[in-house]
């Protein structure tokens, strides 16, 4: 059996919890003053939406007691059938759910005659199902007015309350029966009776629309200013529905209904018609001879006005404007705004911000207290067709907001294109940096340092990440779900020479706990992008799952704060794939080349055969390390994925670097696989073989373009041996289908490694390599490369410079005498001389090799010198 005095105790626990905010609000409200703290809902909002599901709740328990198995129905229906099946119903009968046959009267067709019989037999009317309903409630809410007079008749407690607190009374003025509440009302029901979320049954039926009930319960002297938890009355409940008849009987009929009552949150009712758009009811209520208030605040500073903009809603902001006139226009709430700022909040509504320019009281550029304008509004909320708008018609964009809520001696402006930048509108960014700056190359920041094309997405670097926006809470799941090794103070770090950098920030060469390290440092300030903390925060979270000799070695991250983000990671003191070959101009003989391809191709397949399969996205020679034994792993997991992931961002469009893209990456295509990864690869494999960037004549986008639509590919000359050629161009198909796996191109590889002696040293390097065999002592496992593995290496790249650089710098003077008889090898040999060695213990060639190799192809090969 129900108590029902412990379920309205619970419920006004539950609720009463929201009234206690509304107070605090009230008291505190005033040290808020920051636009962007705003509460996205007030406490009346919070209030409405659990006393609607409170209702919806009583609503389905009562449909629930009306329901009968089929079996019991007919019994039932039976035994009510005559008065001969009716005298041998046991009494103490009872359903699964608690109901008596007073309750199954009101259920399967019972009569007068029945509830009196059963009355007298010693049932008790004042019974409660299992649900918490009298046979009075069940009566009620079917608006069966002989079962309701019967069981009044019988004894039945017209006071009596079941579920939520509710009464009869409030039970058929829920469900709209006219007739019921009339004979309850009648029978003495207490027509100014509060339930659980104490509302009156006047409240509800203000609420619902019941207009002949509210002037039936007004006819029986109801109080129409009795309050609810959060001091709303029926009048706040029609206006906010918009139901223009029960204000006007509220006001007019029932003549004693405050027009400026305040609710907790110092609303009126003409804040709640003109915040849902209600403009008839907005109308009437400013037309009437009721002394309304039009611009009354809510403890937030907010007017009608400010509402009806906030929430969109034309025709109201039309009316106040007409019938109040202008002098609303200019006031600001708590957060600085007007009414104008809030109109470009809500954003959607073009007509509406034109409207409220078109009154002379309206500036465009009119700052709040804390100095934003209505083109800040527009830009944090991310309405482009709006902030395209305002420009248009004069909105300057470099005018200046400061946070109030930092101290006087500490200055925080911020304008309009940061505002944009923290919420990650980038999209806006970009406008208006075109509005900016159209023509001020030095401030791109669409490509890497360096000139290279890499491709970054809008960039948003100044934002501040302040509210629980989706970057944040992903921030505090990573703290999280980091494993404790992997978390890194700022002050553990030492951080020496920069050695790398990009559209994150800087990467250096430091210390982590007596542990030499590279450091990837995001922009040190106070601001974070979107972008960046989500490149961040997936870096992480694929970095601490991963290890794998051919994958760079992570060792921790710090995460306390945006401004102190940074990735650390093993050192890899050979430096970049790129370098060796492109700045420091080295030439790598073939079994070096094949164990630097075989480590990368082992890295992607760890990669994709992990049960949550990675994607790399950004596979080129920037992003493969070198140690200086000889091998290589594969780095910077920025642009990465989880293959799996249900992210509706996961597969973003063109990710990484250009040059060695993915045709169906580079078109736009978000349904990629890992084979994109392949295409990424064979590309490299190239480059690490010919000692070239694939098409340098082009810039990235161009030759991203010419492989994606011309479907053209790198040449392949004699200098790649053909298992090396067979195998990268299966790599870059077309059709990412017929591409390999790195399982297979591991296989193939290791295969050539083991028969590199049987290739050609004149077809395996375009520069004239030396055999492999005089080098193998550098192939030794890697276990921190020691001073042997480093002199045997640089030797090797001396040697194989040396005799090549030799070649290319008599190679004019032979020219000249080839024509006149020839010149001998050992003459050639015989002017050899070895090039000074730079502060690295390294050789630099002058030039490229391709230039240095087609030098050669100009005039027959080497040995057509003799």
């Amino acid at each position: 059996m129900c108590n029902c005095g412990s379920v309205r105790y619970r419920i006004t626990v539950l609720l009463q919890g929201v009234g206690q905010r509304c107070s605090f609000y009230r008291t505190r409200i005033t040290s808020m003053g920051n636009y962007k703290t705003r509460p996205s809902q007030t406490c009346t909002d919070e209030w409405k939406k659990k006393v609607g599901e409170s209702y919806a709740v009583i609503i389905e328990k009562l449909d629930d007691d009306l329901q009968l198995k089929d079996s019991e129905l007919v019994d039932l229906r039976l035994a009510f059938s005559s008065d001969e099946a009716f005298q041998k119903v046991n009494l103490s009968y009872r359903t699964e759910k608690g109901l008596s046959l007073l309750h199954l009267c009101c259920v399967c067709g019972g009569n007068k005659a029945h509830i009196r019989a059963l009355i007298l037999k010693g049932l008790r009317p004042s019974r409660l199902s299992r649900n918490g309903f009298t046979a009075l409630h069940l009566a009620a809410y079917k608006d069966n007015a002989e079962l309701v007079t019967a069981l009044l008749h019988g004894g039945s407690d017209v006071q009596q309350v079941g579920y939520g607190a509710l009464t009869a009374l409030h039970v058929a003025t829920l469900a709209g029966h006219h007739e019921a509440t009339d004979i309850l009302l009648q029978h003495g029901a207490n027509v100014n009776v509060q339930d659980a979320v104490f509302f009156t049954p006047l409240h509800i039926a203000s609420c619902y629309g019941h207009e002949q009930i509210a002037k039936l319960l007004l006819k029986f002297a109801a109080d129409e200013n009795v309050s609810g938890e959060v001091g709303d009355r029926p009048l706040h409940l029609a206006a906010a529905k918009g139901f223009l008849s029960i204000v006007k009987l509220l006001l007019v009929e029932g003549s004693k209904a405050k027009m400026n009552a305040k609710d907790n949150e110092d609303h009126i009712p003409l804040h709640f018609s003109a915040r849902f758009g209600h403009h008839e009811v907005v109308r009437f209520l400013l037309e009437g001879q009721f002394d309304v208030q039009p611009h009354a605040v809510n403890i937030y500073g907010d007017t009608p006005l400010h509402l009806a903009c906030y929430n969109g809603k034309f025709e109201a902001v039309k009316e106040i404007v007409q019938l109040s006139g202008t002098d609303g226009l200019s006031k600001e709430n708590i957060f600085s705004e007007t009414v104008l700022h809030s109109a470009c909040t809500y954003g959607k509504d073009l007509e509406m911000v034109k409207f409220l320019l078109s009154q002379n009281a309206m500036s465009i550029n009119h700052q709040g207290r804390d100095g934003h304008t209505a083109l800040h509004s527009a830009c944090f909320h991310g309405h482009i067709r709006l902030v395209q708008f305002l420009l248009d018609n004069g909105a300057d964009m470099n005018l200046v907001a400061c946070d109030p809520s930092r101290s006087s001696g500490e200055k925080d402006e911020q304008t309009c294109l940061m505002w944009a930048y923290e919420k990650g509108h980038d999209a806006i960014v970009t406008l208006l940096k075109h509005y900016k700056r159209p023509d001020d190359s030095p401030c791109n920041e669409y490509s890497q340092p360096g000139g290279d094309g890499s491709y970054v997405s809008v960039p948003s670097p100044l934002g501040k990440i302040k509210s629980m926006t989706k970057e944040k809470a992903e921030v505090l799941l990573l703290r999280v779900s980091l494993p404790s090794q992997f978390h890194l103070q700022l002050s553990d770090l030492e951080f020496n020479e920069i050695i790398g950098s990009g559209s994150f920030g800087q990467v250096y060469r430091g210390k982590c706990r007596n542990k030499i390290v590279a450091i990837k440092r995001y922009r040190a300030n106070t601001y974070c992008s979107k972008s960046d903390v989500d490149m961040f925060c997936r870096e992480v979270s694929i970095l601490c799952c991963l290890n794998h000799p051919c994958i760079i070695q992570f060792v921790g991250a710090c995460l306390d704060d945006p401004s102190q983000f940074a990735i650390v990671t093993q050192y890899v003191s050979g430096g970049s794939l790129f370098a060796l070959l492109h700045e420091q101009k080295r030439l790598i003989d073939l079994q070096s080349k094949l164990i630097i391809a075989i480590d990368v191709a082992k890295g992607m397949e760890y990669l994709h055969n992990l049960t949550q399969p990675i994607i790399h996205r950004d596979l080129n020679s920037h992003n493969i390390l070198l140690y200086e034994d000889g091998h290589a792993v594969v780095a910077d997991f920025g642009e990465s994925r989880f293959l799996q992931s249900v992210d509706e961002d996961n597969m973003t469009k063109q990710p990484g670097n250009l040059r060695w893209m993915a045709p169906e990456v580079f078109t736009q295509c978000t349904r990629y696989s890992v084979k994109a990864d392949m295409f990424s690869y064979a590309l490299c494999l190239w480059e690490l073989f010919t000692g070239e960037i694939p098409f340098a004549h082009l810039k990235p986008a161009a030759a991203a373009a010419d492989m994606a639509y011309h479907h053209i590919r790198p040449p392949i000359g004699y200098s790649i041996p053909k298992p090396i050629s067979a195998l990268l161009m299966r790599g870059w198909y077309a059709c990412p289908e017929d591409r390999p796996e790195f399982s297979e191109v591991v296989s193939s590889l290791e295969e050539c490694l083991s028969n590199v002696e049987l290739m050609s040293p004149a077809s395996s390097n375009s520069s004239g390599s030396l055999s492999p065999s005089s080098s193998s002592d550098c192939l030794l496992g890697r276990g921190g490369p020691g001073r042997s593995h480093v002199a045997a290496l640089r030797s090797r790249f001396e040697l194989e410079y040396a005799l090549n650089t030799r070649a290319y710098a008599f190679w004019s003077q032979s020219e000249r005498r080839r024509a006149s008889g020839g010149v001998s090898l050992e003459e050639v040999r015989r002017n050899m001389q070895l090039s000074p060695i730079d502060r690295n213990g390294y050789v630099s060639d002058p030039m490229s090799t391709m230039r240095y190799c087609s030098s050669f192809s100009s005039g027959g090969s080497f040995e057509d010198s003799n």
